[in-house]
């Protein structure tokens, strides 16, 4: 009996047949998502729960602490106490990460790097999850699992794919961007402390007068940005797998505290109405000749962890955590990391995540959660577990809140990928490109026709041609220069078309 040619309906896990599984529900096409989207729920925790115990992602790491000092005044944009004035200190813990790779994995792999940090302030612990790169692959939470996945190990060999890695970037060109980055020398740091940091999301800033601007974080290296060759990052995978964290660690131990400045691109309500493209998008920047810097602080890792697992391996981060005068956005991927990045934590390091040293809050906290496993302290002693109630538990601060946000739309899955702006994956990645010096070009183009050979199976062409159409877009030269890397023929265009014709050889 011949088995059947059509492809298995898509369903929930309850057998409910799903219809978009790339656009999260939200409110209105630019509006937040919608808690009522159970299947991103199902999802993302369904992710959250793949390994174990190591983390999903970022399962490679290195920390420190150190110090956060405020140097100059941001009062104008934001109530947040940290920057209450210029020269405020405060304590803070830094994780940096590969992406893909397990807990045993090379520092060196091309990769993007996680940037986590954790400011322990007295309005409550604020995290600043981000890269070291200003954009992400994807720009709507439902695709991140899928993305990852192809990053991993494929079913049945259980080794790394390039033809998974590449045929989703094919079929996803919001990837672009990203992609290009990580292609680049950027995709191999030397180390953790040649490399920038980002926040990557938009977040939002809001004043005494509660006002609201939008705003990305960056964190630019003090230290000097400075790559590994992709040739000398497969020798070092080979000669130190830890590389990373021995750079880390001596630079530190021997008194070289690595510093980063910290910046920030600010944009109005008014300004994010008009602009050409999504603001809240995280596959774009801000170009910084419209939105341009502004220096906030020096952020310093002066102390190694004594115990490695209780503190780096058991730090939790989220970006559900901010404090009062800094908020979220309408950012699709902050909104699906809020609720899915505590789920993750929660399953990996229990219900009272919290309380681990490395997590709590040094000013303490008080609410009405109690029991679970590895509840620290002393539980809520005898206090009451309900609110409200008149045994003098903790109340409400009336002081805290955002000013309203306006909403509107239907409720829907939104192609994310539809509208002015939001199909253009080539522009910027064109453009960074085009901004790269001549060796920097050269170093991509290698990188990238190195990564695609790797590309095997009997839909090799198809996924060739299809990433190699992508590039095209961007930059004719650049996806000239690759086609031709891979031995790929292709004309250059004419004045009736818009991409080369390529036929592979």
């Amino acid at each position: 009996m011949e088995e059947s040619t059509q492809p298995k309906t898509l369903t929930t896990a309850s057998g409910r047949p799903i219809f978009d599984n790339q656009n999260s529900q939200s409110a209105g096409a630019r509006g937040p998502l919608l808690l009522q989207d159970y299947f991103l729920h199902e999802k993302s925790a369904h992710f959250n729960r793949e390994r174990t115990p190591e983390r999903v992602v970022h399962a490679k790491g290195s920390g420190a602490y150190g110090k956060f000092t405020v140097t100059h005044d941001i009062t104008h944009l934001t109530r947040a106490k940290l920057f209450a004035k210029v020269g405020n200190e405060c304590k803070m813990f830094a994780r940096f990460s590969t992406v893909g790779g397990e807990k045993g994995s090379a520092d060196t792999e091309r990769d993007p790097r996680g940037f986590a940090l954790k400011f322990y302030t007295e309005d409550g612990n604020w995290d600043l999850v981000g890269n070291n790169t200003p954009v992400f692959f994807v720009k709507d939470p439902l695709k991140f699992t899928d993305f990852i996945h192809t990053q991993k190990r494929e079913a049945r060999s259980n080794r790394k794919s390039p033809t998974m890695m590449w045929d989703y970037w094919s079929l996803n060109p919001e990837s672009l961007h990203q992609v290009t980055i990580l292609m680049s020398d950027r995709g191999t740091p030397y180390g953790y402390r040649h490399m920038h940091g980002y926040g990557s999301h938009t977040f939002s800033l809001i004043n005494a007068a509660n006002e609201r601007v939008w705003v990305k974080f960056h964190f630019r290296t003090q230290q000097g940005v400075k790559n590994f060759s992709d040739a000398d990052a497969k020798m070092m995978k080979a000669e130190d797998a830890d590389f990373a964290q021995h750079d880390l660690v001596d630079a530190i131990d021997n008194g070289d505290f690595p510093k980063w400045t910290m910046f920030i691109q600010t944009m109005t309500e008014e300004q994010a109405r008009d602009f050409r493209w999504n603001p809240f998008d995280l596959t774009k920047v801000w170009p910084q000749g419209e939105f341009p810097l502004q220096e906030v602080g020096v952020m310093e890792l002066n102390a190694i962890p004594e115990n490695y697992h209780a503190h780096v391996e058991q730090a939790a981060f989220a970006p559900a955590h901010v404090v009062d005068g800094v908020g979220y956005s309408p950012d699709k991927m902050l909104q699906g990391r809020i609720l899915s990045y505590p789920d993750a934590h929660r399953y990996r390091l229990g219900a009272n995540y919290e309380h681990l040293p490395v997590n709590a809050c040094p000013f303490g906290f008080s609410n009405y959660q109690r029991d679970g496993q590895m509840a620290l302290g002393d539980n809520g002693g005898p206090g009451p577990n309900y609110f409200p109630n008149s045994f003098d538990g903790p109340v409400e601060d009336k002081t805290q809140g955002e000013p309203a946000q306006a909403l509107d739309g239907f409720a829907a899955r939104y192609d994310r990928n539809e509208g002015p702006g939001n199909d253009d994956h080539y522009t910027q990645a064109g453009n960074l490109f085009r901004l790269l010096d001549a060796q920097a070009q050269k170093n991509l183009i290698n990188n990238v026709v190195g990564a695609m050979s790797g590309i095997e199976g009997p839909k090799k062409d198809l996924i060739t041609q299809r990433q190699l159409c992508h590039w095209f877009r961007a930059d004719i030269r650049l996806g000239m220069a690759i086609a031709k890397g891979l031995g790929v023929d292709a004309e250059m265009p004419t004045e009736h078309s818009s991409a080369p014709a390529a036929a592979l050889a």
